[in-house]
């Protein structure tokens, strides 16, 4: 059986992304720096093997969020795209919201819980960890 491919990119097209194969974890982030980072209360992540990613177009654009953190986005339309850090390394965060189809990706957990708005209240029953949750 051929490995599951999927394609997303950013509102106006100018970057786009394939991945083969299957997240290791794909979760909501309650952390301050991606709400910031995002405009929103929570951002749903997908985390693959830098290998399983390829970038069909050479626009994605990075910013340093941190010293050990990099978002990639697109510089023409400011969608987010990516995140890579030191502390997963040989690891990509996709965003869930910049897939072609993100309602095949449903996030299994909360990440930051400890970090969650309080007015933001989600009746899912995931787990949820105060911090990074385990790899692996």
């Amino acid at each position: 059986m051929a490995d599951q491919q999927r394609e997303g990119g950013c509102q106006c097209g100018a970057v786009r992304y394939r991945i083969t194969g299957e997240p290791m974890m794909a979760a909501l982030c309650h952390c301050s720096m991606c709400r910031r980072a995002h405009a929103a209360p929570t951002v749903a992540w997908a985390m693959f093997q830098e290998g399983q990613v390829s970038f069909m177009t050479d626009r994605l654009a990075h910013y340093a969020s941190s010293p050990d953190a990099k978002r990639g986005f697109c510089p023409v339309c400011g969608t987010q795209i990516c995140f890579t850090a030191s502390f997963i390394p040989g690891l990509i965060d996709i965003t869930i919201g910049s897939l072609d189809q993100p309602e095949t990706m449903p996030p299994a957990l909360h990440y930051w819980e400890s970090r969650r708005l309080p007015w933001m209240q989600f009746a899912d029953g995931l787990p949820r960890h105060p911090e990074l949750p385990p790899f692996g």
